[in-house]
Order: C-alpha cells, then sequence, then structure tokens
C-alpha cells in the first residue's frame, strides 16, 4: 500500500497550503465499508435463499428486540431513510411479516411490530445467520471479536460526542 497521506496542492494560484489525505483507502470510512462488504458477503446467499433483503432483514431483527417501534425510531435503529424504509415496510406487510398499527396516542404515527410468519422467517434464518457468525468469529477469535466489537461501540460514542464541524455553504450557511 502507499504512503499513509496523499499531497494535494488545494489550488494552484494563490499560494493556498497543501492538503496532505491519507491514502483513500486507508480512510477509516473506507476500511468500515470494506469490512462490512467483507462480512455481508457471508450472509448475502442466505438471506436470498429466504427471498429477503440485507435491508428487510436488518429490520426484522430490529423488531426482535425492539418489539412495538414507531416508524420514525425504527428508522434511526436500523440507519434506513424514511422513504426507503417506507417503501421497505410495505413490501414486508404485503408478505405479512409485519403488522402495522395506529400509534394510540398519535393517530397520525403508526407503529411496526413483527408478525408472527415474520417471527417463523427470524427461527427459520437465525440457525445459518448464527452458524456464519460462529464461522467468522472462530477464524477472527473470539477474543479479538469481543475487542472489534468493543472499540467499535467505543468510537461511536466518541464520534457522536464531537462537535459538529460541518463546513458551510457559500452563503454561510450549514
Amino acid at each position: 500500500m502507499a504512503d499513509e497521506t496523499v499531497a494535494r496542492d488545494r489550488a494552484k494560484d494563490g499560494g493556498q497550503q497543501r492538503v496532505r489525505l491519507r491514502h483513500f483507502s486507508r480512510s477509516l470510512p473506507m476500511l468500515l465499508l470494506r469490512a462490512r462488504e467483507a462480512m455481508m458477503r457471508h450472509f448475502r446467499n442466505s438471506l436470498r435463499m429466504h427471498d429477503i433483503t440485507e435491508q428487510q432483514w436488518r429490520i426484522l431483527r430490529a423488531l426482535v428486540t425492539m418489539p412495538d417501534i414507531e416508524v420514525t425510531e425504527l428508522a434511526r435503529a436500523t440507519f434506513l431513510l424514511g422513504p426507503s424504509l417506507s417503501r421497505i415496510l410495505k413490501d414486508l406487510e404485503a408478505r405479512q411479516l409485519i403488522e402495522r398499527r395506529q400509534d394510540e396516542n398519535d393517530l397520525r404515527r403508526s407503529r411496526i411490530v413483527i408478525s408472527k410468519t415474520g417471527l417463523a422467517l427470524i427461527e427459520k434464518v437465525s440457525p445459518q445467520s448464527e452458524e456464519i457468525y460462529a464461522e467468522i468469529t472462530h477464524a477472527f477469535g473470539s477474543e479479538r471479536m469481543r475487542e472489534l466489537q468493543r472499540l467499535l461501540e467505543e468510537l461511536e460514542v466518541v464520534v457522536n460526542g464531537l462537535e459538529d464541524r460541518r463546513i458551510p455553504d457559500e452563503k454561510g450557511e450549514m
């Protein structure tokens, strides 16, 4: 792999300073994306065999641990954008894997619950999923896997606690 950082000229004129960037392949977002992709490659065939997408599985898995959840909360929990989540929920509802119920306190909102059919699908896929996890954990090492999970959780907390450093647009707005 090339040098950890790559120098780039921000602008040739005006004598502006050079910006040093780490090599693209060594940027943390890319490392995390590549690791996620490597993990998901092992799960996709199992999900396909059960005619379910990664996002649908993510929602069903979330609903097992949060059995009655408002749609906005579900979007936050699953890191899915509202429009995508709405489309996926329609598909899951059509397949009778979830049920949508009116929120008793706010009739404009709905709550999502996993159905008996959805739970049956979870029961069917879970053994394969756990087998894949066990294989990956065995190859990586269970202690290292626990440490990686702990470090990732810690990183999330630290990064969420950082001041938002968005760059203002040309109007000075964020």
